[in-house]
Order: C-alpha cells, then structure tokens, then sequence
C-alpha cells in the first residue's frame, strides 16, 4: 500500500462540477489502496476576488488581516471536497494548515514552513479516512494564521509529503505534465515523460508556472518524488525525479508570467525598495541609467503598490521576460534577438548572468516571441549541442 499527497490547484476545484470530479479521482485511487493525503488550493480567481475587495476598503491593508481572508479560499475548497467525498460513502475530513500541524515562520504573506505535527493526519489516515487539507496555509508558534505566498499550496503539499514519508507527491494541474513551452501558447511544445531536478529548479526559478520553485526547491532538498498530471484527463505525465539517466529534451522548458517594467527617478529607488519589501512584492532591479533606475515587479502586484508609490512612477508598462538558461546563452544571444527584430518584435532589455539570457518584450508580442524562440531554440536542431534551457519569467 502506497501512501500518496495529491495536490489539486485552482483550475482543478473551480466550480462544484470540477470537485466532484476531483472526488471521483480520489475515490478511484484510495480503491487501489492508497492512503492519501488531499490538498486543495482555492477556487480559480478566488484569492484575486478576496484580495481586490480588501484594497477596496484600504490603500493598505493590514497583512495579518489579509492572510486571515486570503486563507478562507483554501478553506471552501477542502469542506466542499470532504463534503462531496463524505456523501458518496468515502469517509474524509477536511484540515486547516493549522489543525494539520503546520507550523510556519512569522511572516504575514510569505511564510515558511519550519515545522510539522503530523499527529492529527496520521491518527486520521490510520482510520482509513482522506484527509482533506487547506494549502497556502499554516499557523506561527503563536497561533496565528498564515499564508505562504505564490504556489503555497504546491510547497504545502511538498512539505506533507516529506513529514509523511510519502511515497510520492503528485501535482494535478490543467496539463498533463512538464511541457518545453505552454502548449496553451506555443502548439509545438512537448511533454517530458521525466525531467530532471536540476532542469525543473532551473524552468521554475525563471518563471515555468506549472511548479512553484519553493515547492521543487523542497522537494529537492528533502528527496520527494513529484509527479505532474492533469485533473482534466488521465494517462500522461511527468516525473521530477534525481536520475541522471532520465531523457530530457535539450531545451527543458519555456513558460510565462506577466510582468511591469517601471522607470522610477533613481532619487527614488530607496523609499521605492523598501516600501516593496515590507509589503512582500517580488521585484527584480534591471539598470540604473542617467538619473532613472528600472526595476520589473509581477503584473498580479500592481493593484497592491500604494498610490504614494505609484505617484514616483516616471513610466509602466506590461511585458515578459524571456530567459534563456544554459551554458551556451552567450552564443545564442545574437541570434535570439536577430530572430525577434526580424518578426518586428522589439527587446526593451536584456541582461546575460550566470549562463542565463533574458530579453523583455511587450506583452502582446509575447505569444508570437515565445512560439519563435520555441521553433527556433526547442523544435530546430541547430543548437541542440549547447543544450540551453528555456524559461519566461
């Protein structure tokens, strides 16, 4: 008997239809006799829905409150699932990170997991019940809720697995796997039956959405098996896992999340940085040139810089970062531009560092530069002897 952590993100429980089909899955693999452990992210759009609201009572919410009400999305989405589960004679109960065990740092927003009482799980899975828990969550020393930033739930489910002792971890996303590009975006972009750790730390530090880098990071340092496969359709998907033998292709992946670039006058960037960190927004500095500095902050986190803040903003706009990640980003540079300039497609920057190229583009030119360099880096064979990895962040 295996003991498994299933993880169901968003997309997957987004209206009842999709968490009774959730349950048909869980009901289907405990007949196999699995033990399992189920957690659940909020509904698609739910976070966003919660957290637009409490902006609109406040410039500037109070982070522990927020945490408070970002934390009932996971909450709906794990009492729906036990409830369908429970009714059709599957028994089941639903955990708050809390009442999981999961105890986190102080840090409203951004915690990390420091530890896990796996008490409560174990007396239930020894009952032969699912346990249901909330991801994204947990509670500090003091009790005190908390939220542990983008793609909580996937390192909630890394983390269980490892307390557990888990035989594996298995990510149920909208794809049925680790793709070299989205194929939602880029038609020719292909499935890895396994993938390396090495390549999946690298596709997700810059920007691979299908697995949080926290959560691969985790499962790297604590020797948990990840598998990736779609709630949508069965058969396919891809292993994260240490072998060195494992086939990849030579590109492991190109993937995409929108950011802001903004020009701020540089006298600025001080009060600019130090007001982003203390509201926990991921920012990356880009150049400083004459008297303005260019920093990139993800689009999801516009809504939340304060309007004092905005007022220093000299100039915004939306875009992606495309980066190339690999030992030969050096000699592909020219040719990555060359391509794009050729479509039309202008590079507003691009920075080469430790083996990786990003080029920032428009956000509408992006699906047309993301399938260009997908054809022309993952499809053509030209420089498959430099192996470069693909990423957008």
């Amino acid at each position: 008997m295996s003991r498994l952590v299933l993880k169901f993100g968003g997309t997957s429980v987004g209206s009842l239809e999709r968490i009774e089909a959730v349950a048909e899955q869980v009901m289907a693999l405990r007949s196999l006799g699995h033990q399992l452990v189920v957690v659940v992210s909020a509904m698609a759009g739910e976070t966003n829905r919660l957290v637009e609201m409490a902006y609109r009572l406040s410039a500037t919410p109070n982070p522990r409150e927020l945490d408070m009400l970002m934390a009932t999305g996971e909450q709906v989405s794990m009492s729906l699932l036990a409830t369908v589960l429970s009714a059709r004679g599957c028994p089941a109960r639903s955990f708050t990170g809390g009442q999981a065990g999961i105890v986190t740092s102080s840090v409203h927003g951004g915690a990390m997991i420091e530890n896990i009482d796996t008490a409560a799980l174990e007396a239930n899975l020894a009952e032969g019940a699912v346990a249901i828990v909330a991801g994204f969550q947990g509670c500090d020393a003091m009790g005190e809720i908390t939220t542990l930033g983008r793609g909580g739930s996937d390192y909630t489910a890394v983390a269980l697995a490892a307390a557990l002792a888990a035989d594996e971890c298995q990510i149920f996303t909208d794809v049925d796997g680790v793709y070299s590009a989205d194929p939602r975006i880029v038609p020719s972009a292909v499935r890895h039956d396994c993938i390396r750790f090495t390549d999946m730390l690298a596709m997700a530090e810059h920007g691979a959405k299908v697995l949080q880098y926290q959560s691969v990071h985790s499962a790297y340092e604590l020797n948990v098996p990840l598998r990736v496969l779609s709630s949508f359709t069965a058969g396919h998907s891809t292993l994260v896992t240490f072998d060195h033998l494992c086939p990849v292709k030579p590109i492991a992946g190109l993937a995409g999340v929108a950011q802001l670039l903004i020009t701020i006058p540089s006298k600025y960037l001080i009060e600019f940085r130090t007001n982003l960190t203390e509201l926990n927004l991921q920012f990356q500095l880009l150049q400083e040139q004459a008297d303005d500095v260019t920093l990139i902050v993800c689009d999801s986190d516009e809504g939340k810089i304060p309007l004092e803040l905005k007022q220093r903003i000299r100039h915004i706009i939306k875009v992606f970062t495309l980066s190339i990640v690999g030992q030969s980003a050096e000699t592909i540079r020219h040719h990555a531009i060359e391509a794009l300039s050729l479509q039309g497609i202008a590079v507003h920057q691009y920075s080469l560092a430790d083996s990786r190229l990003s080029l920032t583009v428009d956000s509408d030119d992006y699906p047309q530069a993301a399938t260009l360099l997908h054809e022309k880096f993952v499809v053509c064979d030209e420089f498959i002897d430099n192996a470069p990895l693909l990423a957008v962040s």
